[in-house]
């Protein structure tokens, strides 16, 4: 099987970009070749982990653009040079445009710390005390172009707690993102996801 190669686009301290990173060291997700990390703004964490281990980074700071439809130009061609097979988006802060999702469909993966459709966007554990649900959680889903909207690949519940605050209940979510993002890329790898309609098939 062919190796995958996979741009990461990241905006943080990028934790989960750390635990593929780790995957990869651990003998897991063999199958990936991680090509550029692509970052928002400077000396973000993702950043550094990538420098570390040699990894390319384009830096497109978003405050140097005159506006969003510019940034999203640049994004775009900076993404489309690379031609990935996968593309992760792992903490972007930033909504991809249509002219960047529809060429790479069914090739976007994104981690996101809600149990969507619940509390799309930003800020989804504090959304999600504040709502008074009882289980949170996290989901791996295909990127389409709405927000936080493409077809379900796995989510994982994690309990809210009578003294969670929004950081500790964030910081339990992140060890089932780092589980589910890591299993979903490990089945994309395998060529063994099927997007039908809204369903995420997963072959034998």
């Amino acid at each position: 099987m062919s190796r995958v190669r996979a741009t990461v686009l990241a905006s943080g301290r990028g934790s989960n970009f750390a635990a593929v990173l780790a995957a990869r060291a651990a003998d897991r997700l063999t199958d990936l070749e991680l090509t550029r990390l692509i970052v928002d703004r400077e000396n973000t964490g993702a950043e550094r982990l990538a420098r570390e281990r040699g990894l390319p980074v384009t830096v497109l700071e978003y405050g140097t653009y005159p506006g969003r439809t510019e940034f999203q130009a640049a994004l775009t061609a900076a993404v489309l040079t690379e031609a990935p097979d996968l593309l992760l988006t792992l903490g972007f802060m930033r909504i991809l445009p249509g002219d960047l999702v529809r060429p790479l469909a069914g090739r976007i993966i994104n981690i996101h710390p809600s149990l969507l459709p619940a509390f799309p966007g930003m800020r989804s554990p504090r959304a999600a005390l504040e709502y008074g649900v009882r289980i949170a959680g996290c989901t791996a889903h295909f990127v389409d172009e709405g927000v936080d909207s493409g077809p379900i690949i796995f989510q994982a519940a994690v309990p809210v707690l009578p003294d969670d605050d929004e950081s500790r209940l964030a910081d339990r979510i992140l060890v089932e993102e780092h589980r589910i993002l890591l299993d979903a890329v490990e089945l994309f790898c395998q060529q063994k996801l099927k997007i039908e309609g809204r369903i995420v098939r997963i072959l034998p």
